[in-house]
């Protein structure tokens, strides 16, 4: 069994997870420890994967988990393994009471279609006192219900996190500073977050990068017997050049194409996301939802994301069901140049233009899916799942998909078959 304190208290986790922040700490055997019972300097060590392989019916693109893992099921491959499947390994050392840091190393299916190991933790902890505490280096954006272990799928009840929300921001972490609070008000225990940095991450080997700088959030969980509540809300400055020559294309064409671009370009534009996520689990029955907001004001889009979990535990199997929808707030179609305000010889190039940019705008995630699956707990540590998916993208949208083919059709349903084997050591 993993152990962890929390102050002088020692729990041990049950054999399956509560789908809660502490979930991950009990698989990290967190170097927080009780003053009387720890040597100095301590050390430790411990680890998660996942192997797992995705099945798609979708022969003209391919499903994944988000943007920046290629995933390749459907139309790269039937059957892909890179969907889900990562080894991730983490080393903490308390030097004394009040410092210690931790390095987490993560192995995955990454954009540029490596797996070589990238650091998803790499900070320092100051502990203040016993409720407030300071971290510098990489850190975990604590945005979603499940974020600070989104990546451990052990912790998780599906085989992944509904794309719809977590898809909507593929960053897992960011490189600056967060200090945390833990407070209790009417006997309500509450940890407040406030973090403030910047992230970034190459998509592809033609040196494509999103940059999100000053990215400044605050995140709020609450918890009372069962019930877990996380609020979050963040935003940044993110620059993302993937479209940049069609921008820069379009503002050859005068005013209306310079307005386009700067509608339309990801260069220096403020994102703005919210999020709140619930979560209720008695030890057999648990229900999960969440609901966030994403406005990029870009390409990217403004969308609305939200998804509902209801499952219930019969000794180590625990069946589930999932309904995610994903909506955007804002067009997903535009007429783009006039090419009746265009010299006869310059309407070609700018039909082409306003192609491009309109096969920008059907990545806008417009989707539903209903997901039913099973885990079981079949030993200590192993965890075996097997979901179904029915992905729906609508209104001419890819929704969720990517490396989208010309013959892809938007409104017809995606069967998606998922089997995992998840663990931690």
């Amino acid at each position: 069994m993993y152990k962890f304190d929390i102050g002088s208290h020692r729990r041990q986790c049950p054999p399956f997870l509560a789908i809660s922040s502490v979930a991950f700490l009990c698989l990290m055997q967190s170097s927080a420890r009780a003053d009387d019972d720890v040597d100095f300097p301590n050390w430790t060590f411990g680890g998660y994967g996942t192997a797992g392989a995705a099945y798609s019916s979708e022969r003209q693109a391919d499903y994944a988990a988000n943007g920046l893992n290629p995933g390749g099921a459907g139309y790269t491959h039937r059957v892909s393994p890179a969907v889900d499947s990562r080894l991730g390994a983490q080393l903490g050392i308390s030097i004394n009471n009040q410092w210690s840091a931790t390095l987490q190393l993560v192995s995955e299916r990454n954009s540029q279609n490596s797996y070589r190991p990238a650091v998803e933790w790499a900070n320092i902890k100051y502990q203040m006192t016993p409720d407030f505490s300071l971290r510098l280096g990489r850190i975990a954006l604590p945005i979603f219900l499940h974020g600070d272990y989104r990546k451990a799928a052990y912790a998780l009840a599906w085989a992944r996190p509904p794309v719809e929300v977590y898809g909507a921001l593929p960053l897992s972490s960011s490189d600056g500073i967060d200090a945390s609070y833990r407070w209790n008000a009417l006997g309500v225990n509450n940890v407040t977050q406030a973090f403030f940095g910047h992230a970034a991450v190459k998509i592809n080997d033609a040196n494509t990068f999103a940059r999100a700088r000053q990215i400044t959030g605050l995140s709020n969980t609450t918890t009372r017997g069962a019930l877990t509540v996380r609020a979050s809300a963040m935003t940044a400055n993110l620059s993302i050049n993937l479209a940049q020559p069609l921008f820069d294309a379009f503002r050859q064409f005068g005013p209306q194409g310079e307005a386009l671009a700067t509608t339309y370009g990801a260069d220096h534009k403020q994102v703005v996301i919210g999020n709140i996520g619930v979560s209720y689990d008695t030890g057999n029955l648990f229900l999960m939802g969440e609901a966030s907001r994403f406005n990029a004001r870009s390409f990217l889009g403004d969308k609305t994301a939200y998804y509902a979990t209801a499952g219930y535990r019969f000794g180590t199997i625990a069946p589930y069901i999932t309904y995610a929808r994903a909506r955007s707030n804002g067009q997903t179609r535009d007429q783009g140049l006039d090419l009746a305000f265009l010299p006869p010889q310059a309407a070609p190039a700018a039909a082409y233009l306003n192609g491009q940019l309109n096969a920008l705008l059907r990545t806008i995630a417009t989707q539903q899916t209903s997901s039913i699956g099973v885990r079981w707990d079949f030993m200590p540590n192993r965890a075996f799942k097997l979901q179904y998916d029915r992905v729906s993208p609508q209104g001419g949208s890819s929704g969720t998909l990517i490396n989208v083919q010309p013959g892809f059709e938007s409104g017809h349903p995606v069967h998606v078959l998922s089997a995992s084997l998840d663990f931690v050591f």
